[in-house]
C-alpha cells in the first residue's frame, strides 16, 4: 500500500506540474507589422490629380496619375503609401523657394528632403514632373506674340530643374526617381482656324525643344523618363481622328481643354488622360512593378 501510495503521489505531483505549465505557456508572439514603403509623388497640379469641377473651378481629385499609379502597385507592394506633396501652380522656382503651397521648411524641395531624410531605406519610388508651369504661355492657349518670348524661360526652368534633382538625390541616393515630360495643351487651338493652326504648329516645334531640354536634364541626373509626350502623340499631325489631326485629337480626348463651359477649356488632364500618363510611367517601372515589395535601400 505504501509502494501504491508513493506512485500515485508522484503522479499527481507530475500531472500537477504540466498543468501549471500549461496554464502558464506564453502565447506565440504574432509576428511583427512589416514597416511601411513609400511612394513620394513630387511635382506641380498634375502629380496632385487636378481637374475642373462641374463649375469649372480646379481642384485635387483622387484621380490623378500619382493615384492611379499607386493603385496598380498596390497590391503587389501591400505596405505601400502614397505621400503627395505636390503643388497646383507650382514652377520650378516656386518648388526651389516656395511662395504657393504652405510647406513646413518653406518649400516643396525642403519638405521632400526633409521627408526624404526622416524615411531614409523605406522609400521606394519617387515621381516628378514640374516645368509646364515655367513656360505656360508655350502650353497652354498662347498667341504668336507669346511664342516669340516664351523661349527664354527654357534654359532658367531647366537649370532649375538641375538644382532640384540634385537636392532630391543628395537626400535619397539609393531610391529610384521617374520623371515625366508633357503633353502640349495648346495644340487645342488647332481647332481655331488658320491662325489657330500655325499657334498649334509653332507651339509643338517649342514643345519639342523644351521636352528635349527637360530630357536632357533628367538623364543627366540619371533619372528616367516617362515619355507622357510620346504617348500623347504630340508631333504627329499627319495622322487623322474625328476629323482632327491626331495629336489634337488626343488633347481633346485625355484633358478638358476642348471641353465645352464651365468646365473647358481646361488644361488639366481627365481621368482618362491620367490614365494614360499613370500607364507611361508603368511602363518605365517595367513588369514587377517597384521591383520587390521591399524598398529601395534595403535590397
Amino acid at each position: 500500500m505504501r509502494r501504491a501510495g508513493i506512485v500515485l503521489v508522484i503522479a499527481l505531483a507530475l500531472a500537477a506540474g504540466a498543468c501549471s505549465s500549461s496554464a502558464h505557456k506564453p502565447a506565440a508572439s504574432k509576428p511583427a507589422a512589416a514597416p511601411p514603403a513609400y511612394y513620394l509623388a513630387l511635382g506641380d497640379s498634375l502629380s496632385v490629380g487636378v481637374q475642373p469641377d462641374t463649375a469649372g473651378t480646379s481642384v485635387e481629385t483622387s484621380a490623378g496619375y500619382a493615384d492611379q499609379l499607386y493603385a496598380a502597385l498596390k497590391p503587389s507592394h501591400p505596405t505601400l503609401r502614397l505621400v503627395k506633396l505636390g503643388c497646383p501652380g507650382e514652377t520650378t522656382d516656386t518648388m526651389i523657394g516656395g511662395g504657393i503651397c504652405h510647406y513646413q521648411g518653406g518649400s516643396q524641395l525642403a519638405a521632400a528632403a526633409a521627408f526624404l531624410r526622416a524615411h531614409r531605406g523605406r522609400v521606394s519610388l519617387i515621381t516628378l514632373d514640374i516645368g509646364a508651369n515655367d513656360v505656360e504661355q508655350c502650353s497652354s492657349s498662347p498667341d504668336l506674340a507669346q511664342l516669340a518670348t516664351c523661349t527664354k524661360d527654357f534654359q532658367h526652368a531647366t537649370t532649375n530643374l538641375a538644382t532640384i534633382l540634385r537636392r532630391v538625390k543628395a537626400a535619397a541616393p539609393a531610391v529610384r526617381i521617374v520623371a515625366m515630360n508633357y503633353y502640349l495643351p495648346a495644340l487645342a487651338e488647332w481647332r481655331n482656324g488658320l491662325t489657330g493652326h500655325v499657334v498649334a504648329w509653332l507651339a509643338e516645334k517649342l514643345a519639342v525643344s523644351y521636352n528635349n531640354m527637360l530630357d536632357k536634364a533628367y538623364r543627366a541626373a540619371g533619372v528616367k523618363i516617362a515619355n507622357v509626350f510620346g504617348a500623347f502623340d504630340t508631333t504627329n499631325f499627319g495622322d487623322q481622328a474625328g476629323g482632327l489631326p491626331r495629336n489634337v485629337a488626343l488633347v481633346c480626348r485625355w484633358t478638358w481643354e476642348c471641353a465645352a463651359p464651365p468646365r473647358g477649356p481646361n488644361q488639366h488632364a481627365n481621368p482618362a488622360g491620367y490614365q494614360v500618363i499613370a500607364r507611361t510611367f508603368q511602363q518605365i517601372l517595367g513588369p514587377n512593378g517597384l521591383g520587390s515589395s521591399r524598398p529601395a535601400g534595403l535590397r
